[in-house]
């Protein structure tokens, strides 16, 4: 794939023109669904802020941990939003790490992410206990309409709801307005009672002085050509969750959200200071 004319072609649907937010995050991952357009664009953005990397691993690691923790505190089925390219770990192989029972539906508007965990899921999933579909965030009585046709879940029991790195990509809707807080605010309402949601989310406020122009320029970058983006504070993230109880140890940055559940799957990431990984992190529970 290093050569445009050995590249595969890309599934129906798939806009080569610009360079796509799943993709890119694969590639900064170290995954291999991507194009030329998306590394060419990712090698932009590692020129001009290298730590892009850490940070998008530290992010997937905060997946890892969430999923391990709703596991040990009963959750056994899940639904993962804007999952993005299955790379560096999914959902499911973390949850069957601890045992042999969860259930996992993954939903993204990117085909190229949707055609691969299909792909993924073929070779090491169980089409009983995992599916992914194609579904839009912004229309989430129709998502959750998509998961319950399925039959892989039992949406009148509780559900982990993974909302990972995905609400930082502004949700646009026809009159050009981020319905990100909104649509998120209907999950909250369709999920049962005892259900989890875990959310991480990029931020430009308390990390270190020195990143105010590089994520002026990451933004920049991302609003022009790949997908417009918003970085919340501390304070916008929380009101996401509502009025769900968040699990110690709060809303906090990635590298510290339960390191003990750390996977074995999982590299090692450093940080000089927790706030280099630019990214709030955390899970609620509704009552």
């Amino acid at each position: 794939m290093n050569a445009a004319d050995q590249e595969p072609a890309a599934p129906p649907g798939v806009d080569l023109e610009h360079p796509s937010v799943a993709r890119v995050y694969d590639f900064y991952l170290g995954g291999t669904a991507n194009w030329a357009i998306d590394r060419e664009f990712g090698k932009k953005v590692l020129s001009r802020f290298p730590l892009i990397r850490p940070i998008a691993k530290a992010n997937r690691v905060f997946l890892h941990r969430a999923v391990r923790h709703m596991v040990r505190l009963g959750v056994r089925q899940f639904v993962d939003v804007g999952s993005g390219v299955p790379t560096m770990g999914s959902t499911h192989q973390i949850a069957d790490e601890l045992c042999d029972d969860a259930r996992v539906v993954y939903v993204d508007n990117e085909p190229v992410a949707v055609a691969h965990s299909q792909m993924l899921l073929e070779e090491n999933g169980d089409r009983g206990r995992h599916a992914a579909i194609n579904a839009d965030l912004r229309e989430p009585d129709e998502l959750w309409q998509r998961v319950r046709e399925i039959e892989v879940l039992d949406l009148t029991k509780p559900v982990g709801l993974l909302m990972i790195a995905v609400l930082h990509v502004q949700q646009l809707g026809p009159d050009g307005t981020d319905m990100g807080p909104s649509a998120v605010a209907r999950f909250r309402q369709l999920l049962s009672a005892g259900s989890y949601m875990g959310i991480s989310h990029v931020t430009s406020e308390g990390v270190p002085a020195d990143y105010d122009t590089q994520m002026a320029e990451l933004k920049a970058l991302y609003d022009s050509r790949s997908s417009p983006v918003i970085w919340r504070t501390h304070e916008q993230v929380a009101e996401l969750f509502g009025d769900f109880e968040i699990l110690e140890p709060g809303l906090t940055w990635t590298t510290l959200w339960h390191p003990e559940e750390t996977s074995r799957m999982a590299p090692s990431i450093t940080f000089a200071t927790p706030n280099e990984s630019m990214i709030w992190a955390g899970v609620g529970r509704k009552g």
